[in-house]
């Protein structure tokens, strides 16, 4: 009594295989955030302690908001694993508003350019207001 069986393949769904992907980058992008922290903690441990009178303002100002970038970043990560695979739109917002922040600091030389990066966080801004309200009110009621 012979069978024929099929040698059976494991039965993994395409949307299984692709979140294990995006967990797996994921992973990466955070170990790699956290190398690129640690640098500017470095940078800024070096720049304490070797030139107490600063004269690179907007440098140093710069490698600052870079620095709440990466760890904003780091945050949304360690919030999607925590939230069952979902990204929380907030998150998306103050790296947002944080990375036009930096824009206009650094790129400070055109007025116009200036006042439309203001406009943009101020839209950020108020987008924020709008879902905190909205989500204030989901859970009033």
């Amino acid at each position: 009594m012979t069978r024929n069986r099929k040698k059976q393949w494991p039965k993994l769904k395409i949307s299984e295989i692709l979140q294990h992907a995006l967990n797996t980058a994921l992973i990466l992008l955070a170990i790699t955030l956290c190398i690129l922290l640690g640098k500017e903690i470095i940078y800024f441990i070096q720049v304490a302690i070797f030139s107490p009178e600063i004269e690179i303002k907007y440098e140093l100002l710069e490698r600052i908001l870079n620095f709440f970038l990466y760890f904003e970043f780091i945050a949304l990560v360690v919030k999607y694993f925590q939230e069952d695979y979902h990204f929380p739109i907030r998150y998306f917002l103050y790296i947002g508003i944080t990375a036009l922040i930096r824009l206009i600091i650094v790129n400070y030389q055109n007025p116009v350019h200036t006042l439309l990066y203001t406009f943009a966080v101020l839209v950020l801004i108020i987008s924020f207001y709008i879902m905190n309200s909205v989500t204030a009110r989901k859970v009033k009621y």
